[in-house]
């Protein structure tokens, strides 16, 4: 054990048995050596409390908050650190902020049922009181999963979860929680199809569980599975027509199906009940986002900021619109919110990257810069991303994915010539080839769609370190590779609207053009390819929502890119002639001859319509929606040299590929 593990033990025991002023100075100990380490801050902020010295532990606490902002049990002893100093509105905060990241504090909703029924908010205590008293009903496995869970410790959480579930029958209220947790794990691990299917029996277990349907809608949401969550959405509106939580998440289901008139009449229904509601102002304008009503989009964000000012996820809708200009108040407003350490982890991430792009926009850029590292420092301390890791993947695609390999498997997989596949990186111009090609009479465009990545990784195991993708390719059969197809066209079906063709515009595909060919062999692939230094950073500044976690470091994007440009060059060895590489500059200097390649590429006759791609109305869902939006433009190209100052870090990493 080493002495810091020594120490914090030791610190945890003596706490325990009331020596506070021995417990601090243990704490304190392993704080000289590592003035960030989260236990010990906790540690030491619980001590100095009951020594009495409240300044100090507020020093402690805020030191924590810094360093892990969404750590709920450090923000339930910022409760009671503000009991003690007699303050219970900031209690009565702190309370709300914990139990917002770790729902499982039951001394947190014990307070919080004391200080809101003090207070006169007698709906806010019984909401406090019913959630007490439903963990106080949960076993205590199921809390530790829970608090695991919050706090990231997601191995653990398994262990235990899958542990009582072996010892539990089924149809076990707890069960049936049990299994809604570890669902919940699943979907951080990425494994969405076993959690679909544990919620999916969850649910006809208990299919009054309210929880248990929100969260089963969530994970068909993250399959891409749009009809399978609109019927749960609907029947949660048949249990209560009136609700506007039900209302509000049939509106998305709405909106995801391409239903834009009733998800936007249901948000309507809304925001008459909860004209203030910032989070469906802001849903609401991100629809009209996609449907194309630039106007009306911003309008709903401005709102969902006039009603929630530090509501970040409307600033940074704002500046994701990328034509978006913000007004030298809106600038200020945003200076005041990135500098205050008590608003919400995400709120300031989003700030910080709307503050950037504002700033950018002004010609500031080294201020714009130092946000957008921020905001990126702040995403990337909360990922498991290892670009090592990255290397060593891709690598297994070269050394699996053998000419062998595929004469082994040629004539296999499944015949359908539909999809056509535009894969690349992020922020390469895929979105813009994409509404290029959907112009066209006879394509579909689509989504990003998983599915691919749901196979690869359901093809990799369970068994952690030892995956067992790539290599299993080699085993599979011709029966089982054409099944695999099969099912990629029936489960990306709802997507499309009738066309002989189809295009899935998922850019991390490229990890897999082995396992598409192998499946699909008479599918079309087209590498969205651009310049190192503008995609990379382009990819920095750009705040994803999920899936891109190599964005978030100059070294991890650059080095992606150039182990991108690597395997792609290894599919052009062992697939010659599968991959057409359309360089996004190329475009740019002749979008018809560009366009007439890729037409030709894919054996269709040219249409003028995509050449007037603008004017296509169509949903576009990417972060290049509105730019899409407007004719062959230059703005993008060359973004990067004003930051350059900034980017030898990505330089470096990028190496003969930059």
């Amino acid at each position: 054990m080493t002495t810091r593990q020594d120490h914090l033990k030791q610190a945890q025991t003596t706490l325990q048995a009331g020596q506070y002023a021995a417990a601090l100075e243990l704490a304190q100990a392993v704080l000289d050596g590592a003035p960030d380490d989260g236990e010990a801050l906790y540690l030491a902020a619980v001590a100095a409390r009951y020594c009495k010295d409240t300044d100090k532990a507020q020093d402690y606490l805020a030191a924590l908050h810094s360093a892990m902002p969404e750590y709920g049990r450090a923000w339930q002893e910022q409760g009671h650190l503000a009991i003690a100093r007699s303050d219970a509105q900031g209690a009565l905060s702190a309370f709300t902020r914990a139990v917002r990241y770790n729902p499982a504090l039951t001394a947190s909703w014990r307070e919080l049922a004391r200080l809101q029924g003090a207070a006169g908010n007698h709906a806010e205590a019984g909401t406090a009181t019913a959630q007490h008293q439903r963990l106080a009903a949960l076993p205590q496995e199921l809390i530790a999963v829970t608090n695991h869970l919050a706090e990231g410790r997601l191995a653990r959480a398994e262990e235990i979860c899958r542990h009582f579930l072996r010892r539990n029958p089924a149809r076990d209220k707890h069960h049936v929680e049990a299994m809604r947790l570890l669902a919940k794990i699943g979907i951080e691990f990425g494994v969405l199809d076993d959690a679909e299917f544990l919620l999916e029996s969850a649910v006809s277990f208990a299919p009054d569980d309210v929880q248990l349907r929100l969260d089963y809608i969530d994970a068909l949401r993250r399959r891409q599975k749009s009809a399978e969550a609109l019927a749960q959405a609907e029947l949660l509106i048949e249990r209560d027509p009136e609700n506007p939580l039900f209302q509000s998440r049939l509106a998305i289901e709405c909106i995801q199906m391409g239903d834009y008139e009733r998800g936007l009449a249901l948000f309507g229904t809304v925001l008459k009940k909860l004209p203030n509601d910032p989070a469906s102002l802001t849903s609401r304008g991100h629809a009209l986002k996609t449907k194309g009503d630039r106007a009306e989009a911003e309008a709903s964000y401005r709102a969902a900021i006039a009603a929630k000012p530090d509501h970040g996820d409307a600033w940074y809708a704002l500046a994701n619109l990328k034509t978006y200009r913000f007004s030298g108040a809106e600038i200020d407003q945003m200076q005041h919110l990135a500098a205050r350490s008590e608003i919400p982890f995400m709120d300031r991430v989003h700030v910080n990257f709307a503050l950037a792009k504002a700033l950018e926009d002004e010609g500031d850029y080294e201020a714009s810069f130092r946000h957008y590292d921020q905001g990126n420092a702040m995403k990337r301390a909360q990922t498991r991303y290892s670009a090592d890791a990255m290397t060593r993947e891709l690598a297994r695609q070269e050394q699996f994915c053998t000419p062998e390999l595929f004469e082994k498997h040629a004539g296999q997989g499944h015949a359908a010539p539909d999809p056509i596949f535009i894969l690349g990186l992020p922020r390469a111009g895929s979105t813009l080839l994409e509404q290029i090609l959907a112009s066209h009479s006879q394509i579909d465009g689509t989504l990003e769609l998983p599915n691919i990545l749901a196979l690869a990784h359901r093809l990799r195991g369970r068994k952690a370190g030892h995956p067992r993708y790539p290599q299993i390719l080699h085993d599979l059969t011709g029966e089982q590779l054409a099944k695999f197809g099969e099912q990629f066209i029936q489960d990306t079906s709802i997507h499309r609207a009738g066309a002989p063709f189809f295009i899935d515009k998922m850019p991390n595909n490229f990890r897999h053009i082995g396992l598409i060919h192998l499946i699909l062999p008479h599918a079309k692939i087209i590498d969205a390819r651009r310049a190192p230094m503008d995609c990379c950073f382009s990819g920095f500044k750009q705040l994803f929502a999920e899936g891109q976690e190599f964005t978030y470091g100059l070294t991890e994007i650059g080095r992606y890119y150039a182990d991108y440009v690597q395997l792609m060059e290894h599919w052009d060895r062992v697939l010659p002639g599968k991959v057409l590489r359309v360089a996004h500059e190329d475009v740019l200097d002749d979008l018809e001859g560009q366009t007439r390649r890729m037409l030709d590429f894919l054996g269709l006759p040219f249409e003028q319509q995509c050449l007037d791609f603008h004017t296509t109305p169509r949903a576009v869902r990417t972060a290049s929606s509105e730019q899409v939006r407007q004719p062959i433009n230059r703005k993008g190209q060359d973004a990067w040299k004003p930051f350059e100052p900034w980017l030898d870090e990505l330089k470096a990493a990028l190496g003969e590929a930059g």
